[in-house]
């Protein structure tokens, strides 16, 4: 997720390696903020997307590295911009946090980029191996009864 000045980036960019140039073209003022949740060897382009006095938030690995060898804030920190961390619980969000996301997807203020839709439970098995081998930014929906 990504916010904008001009309020959340609700559309999908497609990161193919230099995620700051594009952010940068299509933003021409940076991002106010970035959750980053691919992992450290990303964190750096991440952190660049930012404008000064902007916050980046280091919430997962999916790629697995959890440190950086021989790490140097200098390197990773544009001047003026954040850095922080979150490996808490849901139960740590306020009770309403889920359903405003719902309420916001729901009113078209997010649009969520879905990539294809299963009917019935028999098909998650087929969601899976999509999902695993798709190479589309987007989610995979199941949609039960």
């Amino acid at each position: 997720m990504f916010q904008t000045a001009y309020g959340s980036l609700t559309t999908g960019l497609v990161d193919e390696g230099e995620l700051a140039k594009l952010v940068w073209r299509e933003y021409s003022d940076g991002l106010n903020a970035a959750l980053e949740l691919v992992g450290l060897d990303v964190l750096s382009d991440t952190m660049r997307t930012l404008r000064r006095g902007g916050t980046a938030c280091f919430t997962g690995a999916l790629d697995g590295a959890w440190s950086i060898k021989e790490f140097s804030p200098f390197s990773v920190t544009p001047t003026g911009v954040r850095l922080t961390t979150y490996a808490g619980e849901a139960s740590d969000l306020p009770e309403n946090a889920f359903a405003t996301q719902l309420d916001a997807i729901a009113d078209g203020r997010i649009t969520p980029a879905i990539v294809a839709v299963y009917s019935g439970l028999g098909r998650v098995a087929d969601a899976q191996r999509d999902l695993e081998m798709s190479h589309v930014p987007g989610k995979h929906v199941v949609v039960l009864g």
